[in-house]
């Protein structure tokens, strides 16, 4: 397995994922750099967490298994919003709604069973990443649930949904590789804290550009992430 043609798709996946989700921020939403990088950052991130959430099963990582679901289910969604030209709902809404509520359930009954447990453990992972990817998994089925019940959203709260989703999957992807691996770079990295800032630098920049697009007249349009990547 460490050299199968699926863990090299995975790797590749997270890489591609990474540098295009940095490309698609930098440049203004509408640009042609910015519709590649949006297109290539969709597609890689689909690709890595499958692949990782089937490598992970396999190996019986279970936080590996449920970030992998985590980030296929924050990217598939957050696509379909942007993507979605008109007010509505469907099949696809409902679908994952159950999907995020029953991660919400299964994260957080571990995350209990973790936290009174003798060792404080479950299944070798303290209660706080459970708690954490629960807690996402429940506030991301809150807003499928209002938005199926509003038949739909658009304007700025289309926007954030899209923006959030995106920018959380970045950071479980960066965090996982900049933050959970930092024997994979030079110890200098380390030191400096620099592994730290780049795999928390996704949510600095979801923070900045959710409070501009709620709280700036005028500048409700983020230069990456927003709207229709495929366009």
């Amino acid at each position: 397995m460490p050299y199968s043609p699926l863990l090299m798709f995975h790797i590749g996946g997270g890489i591609a994922g990474l540098l295009s989700g940095a490309v698609a921020i930098s440049f203004r939403k509408g640009s042609r750099p910015h519709r590649v990088a949006g297109n290539v950052f969709f597609v890689s991130m689909l690709g890595m967490s499958a692949a990782g959430t089937y490598l992970a099963f396999r190996k019986s990582e279970l936080n590996n298994v449920f970030g992998g679901l985590v980030t296929f289910y924050l990217v598939a969604t957050s696509w379909v919003t942007a993507s979605r030209r008109e007010r509505g709902t469907g099949v696809f809404d409902l679908a994952a709604l159950l999907v995020a509520s029953t991660l919400g359930a299964v994260l957080l009954t571990y995350g209990v069973e973790a936290a009174i447990s003798p060792t404080g453990l479950k299944e070798g992972l303290p209660a706080a990443p459970y708690f954490l990817l629960g807690s996402v998994a429940f506030i991301s089925a809150a807003g499928d649930a209002r938005m199926l019940l509003r038949g739909g959203i658009s304007g700025t709260p289309r926007l954030v949904r899209h923006l959030w989703r995106m920018c959380f999957a970045w950071f479980i992807a960066s965090a996982s590789v900049f933050i959970a691996r930092p024997q994979l770079f030079p110890a200098l990295m380390s030191t400096t804290h620099t592994l730290l800032l780049l795999g928390i630098l996704p949510l600095l920049l979801m923070v900045f550009w959710l409070v501009r697009v709620r709280f700036a007249p005028g500048l409700r349009k983020p230069p990456a992430l927003v709207g229709n990547l495929g366009q």
